[in-house]
């Protein structure tokens, strides 16, 4: 990466077995990140992560929770929710693939791996990346049932004999 990134926390590798790190962005860090993902603010953000070596790799496993406001899918309106997720992510060293011409086929042990160079790991990075595949962008807010109905986005809900024994069953 050429540029550091908003959210910086690098780790030496050599530093890493048995550590159990905390961290929490500041303000501006917070700001730099709400508009990197598109969002009104980021309210926090902290991670606790615990390092272990397995060989040239490195597991960190651990949480991650932030305060988030953004806008409605529906109502377009900004809301505020909390987004607390677990983390347990391995770095790897870099791999060279002999040809890029053929399919490389990556395994679901393999999805939550993060290449790294050199001599450090940045877990502030890693923190920040697994925040931007929790932010759900079609999340509604409080006011999105309200809207639905006044715009008259409400779809009809299904009718019919089997519909009302359902609706009974539901009722019980």
């Amino acid at each position: 990466m050429s540029a550091t990134p908003e959210f910086s926390r690098l780790v030496g590798i050599g530093d890493c077995e048995g550590r159990t790190l905390e961290y929490e962005a500041t303000e501006a860090e917070r700001v730099a990140l709400a508009e990197r993902f598109a969002i009104p603010a980021l309210r926090s953000l902290s991670g606790t992560l615990t390092l272990t070596k397995k060989g040239a790799n490195i597991a960190a496993t651990g949480a991650f929770e932030a305060q988030v406001v953004q806008d409605c899918a529906v109502s377009g309106e900004p809301f505020e929710h909390r987004i607390a997720e677990d983390m347990d992510l391995t770095f790897v060293p870099p791999r060279h693939f002999a040809s890029v011409e053929e399919p490389v086929e990556v395994g679901s042990d393999e999805l939550d791996e993060i290449e790294y160079e050199g001599q450090q790991i940045d877990l502030g990075e890693a923190i920040a990346q697994s925040l931007a595949l929790a932010i759900d962008p079609y999340a509604e807010g409080p006011e999105a049932e309200k809207v639905r109905s006044e715009e008259g986005l409400t779809e009809p809900g299904p009718t019919g004999p089997m519909a009302e024994a359902l609706e009974a069953l539901r009722k019980k």
